[in-house]
């Protein structure tokens, strides 16, 4: 049974490519901007993916304290350790299932999602792969990474190969170098893994990469034909 989340993400924030009679027989793609963003924020991609996804854009259900500006999946700011901020995997946990209630009220037949993360919002994609692997059928994830420990879910999600890319930029300094060194472990042994690691770039998306993840999208396009 997948936990249940402390948090709720609102249904009436997220951003829809297609209208309601449009999404009937379609995949969906799911975008989760970062930390500090919104629903509007991974939406601007919309132009740039293939037009056969119906494509969805929720807003994260918690606001950084004042000054910071937009949304969060989960909160950081009582982290001293910046590398806590991935080692806490309940709060990753609680997000994602957010994600997962959010998903079965909104698209309760949709029977082929794919999840798009940027940062927190990557790192809360892979974990709802892990929560429920036999929901979803690729993610990609952006400059994210996988939370430290183990969930119920991750031998099944191993055999499963879903499909995963991961880019980044070789010049992030945001996502701590321990969490990219678990990552670079975890996600070969629980995915059939992409991806790359493109030089000069920060923590940011840049024109390669979305050419790449264009490209990944559509042989997951092909692969379900």
């Amino acid at each position: 049974m997948e936990p249940a989340s402390t948090v709720r993400i609102d249904a009436d924030a997220a951003l829809w490519s297609t209208g309601h009679e449009e999404r009937q027989d379609r995949p969906l793609l799911v975008l989760l901007h970062g930390y500090g963003a919104d629903e509007n924020d991974l939406f601007g991609l919309v132009p740039f993916l293939p037009d056969a996804f119906t494509i969805a854009a929720p807003r994260a259900p918690l606001a950084p304290p004042w000054p910071a500006p937009g949304f969060s999946w989960y909160p950081i700011e009582d982290v001293v350790d910046v590398d806590l901020a991935g080692r806490d995997p309940a709060r990753v946990t609680s997000a994602a299932a957010a994600v997962l209630e959010w998903l079965d009220a909104a698209a309760p037949d949709v029977t082929r999602v794919g999840l798009v993360g940027f940062s927190q919002g990557a790192s809360v994609a892979l974990q709802a792969l892990r929560l429920a692997p036999t929901r979803f059928a690729f993610a990609v994830n952006l400059s994210g990474y996988a939370a430290p420990g183990a969930l119920a879910g991750d031998e099944e999600l191993a055999a499963r190969s879903i499909p995963v890319f991961w880019g980044r930029g070789d010049r992030d300094d945001v996502i701590p170098p321990a969490l990219v060194a678990h990552t670079t472990q975890w996600l070969p042994a629980h995915s059939a893994l992409s991806g790359r690691v493109y030089p000069g770039l920060t923590h940011s998306v840049s024109d390669e990469e979305l050419a790449d993840v264009r490209v990944f999208l559509d042989k997951q396009l092909v692969a379900a034909d």
